[in-house]
């Protein structure tokens, strides 16, 4: 079954959510039976590396440790498909989400690496990569 996302109060369209869900292997967070969370896994087998991408949490289930939950969840997954280097960027505008990150198990990584990878990106994200002697758990 394929839940609907709309009700996440993300500033995309429901529409942009729906089409991501496409991908039935998109993990999708419910608490109640209502959809409070969502993110992707993006594969590169040429780098051998993974991306956590488009996590979204509904405003009104932050702060209550499903965000970690969550991102404990897509690390899990990436790991059991071999994959070790595990990384996710950071909107500079998103002041938050970080300490969930750090909290899963991600770190910062080397500032010279996060400025090497934003000469292409349209911002200067925050990078970060997982670490397993960074979690709080």
């Amino acid at each position: 079954m394929t839940m609907k996302l709309a009700a996440v109060g993300s500033p995309l369209p429901p529409a942009t959510i729906t089409e991501w869900q496409r991908d039935e292997r998109a993990p999708v967070l419910v608490e109640d039976e209502r959809a409070v969370g969502y993110g992707e896994l993006w594969f590169d087998a040429e780098e051998d590396e993974v991306e956590l991408a488009r996590i979204i949490m509904a405003p009104d289930a932050r702060g209550k440790g499903l965000g970690r939950a969550l991102v404990r969840g897509l690390l899990a997954q990436a790991l059991v498909a071999g994959h070790h280097d595990i990384f996710l960027r950071v909107h500079p505008d998103n002041a938050t989400a970080p300490r969930c990150y750090r909290a899963a198990g991600l770190a910062p990584v080397d500032p010279a690496l996060a400025e090497t990878w934003n000469k292409t990106q349209p911002v200067d994200y925050a990078w970060l990569r997982h670490d397993p002697e960074a979690s709080d758990a």
